[in-house]
């Protein structure tokens, strides 16, 4: 028998394109998520930077652990643009995967497009209020 409740990382175990976002959180595969998400390939996973506006590439080890199935990784840096740090940036590309930082709208947006044309995409988006 169960003790109370289980608390676990978010994971939705597929691709799903994000349906809505705002409020702190997104709407995906007919669920909710408060927080920030990282979109892989392997699925949707609840993702937490140590600091969402200096990411590290230690908030990325969960996506380079997929790189051979990824080429091109949007990252939704919340509601203003803010570039990559050159060194997330080189580590990125070392192992193969182009990175383009946009505010988190046009990530989701871009992410649903490249999705449904079965690309290689993933997608680091940071909630937006």
């Amino acid at each position: 028998m169960a003790k109370g409740i289980v608390i676990r990382e978010a994971h939705f175990p597929g691709r799903a394109p994000i349906e809505a976002y705002g409020n702190g959180g997104f709407r995906f595969a007919d669920m909710s998520h408060r927080g920030s998400l990282l979109c892989l390939p392997s699925g949707i996973h609840g993702w937490e930077p140590a600091d969402p506006l200096a990411l590290t590439i230690a908030d990325f080890d969960k996506l380079l652990v997929e790189a051979g199935k990824v080429e091109i990784l949007l990252v939704g840096t919340g509601k203003d643009l803010r570039p990559l740090p050159g060194a997330l940036r080189a580590a990125l590309k070392e192992a193969g995967i182009a990175a383009d930082p946009m505010s988190t709208g046009a990530a989701v947006r871009t992410y649903n497009v490249l999705l449904a044309e079965d690309r290689a995409v993933a997608a680091a988006l940071i909630p937006v209020d």
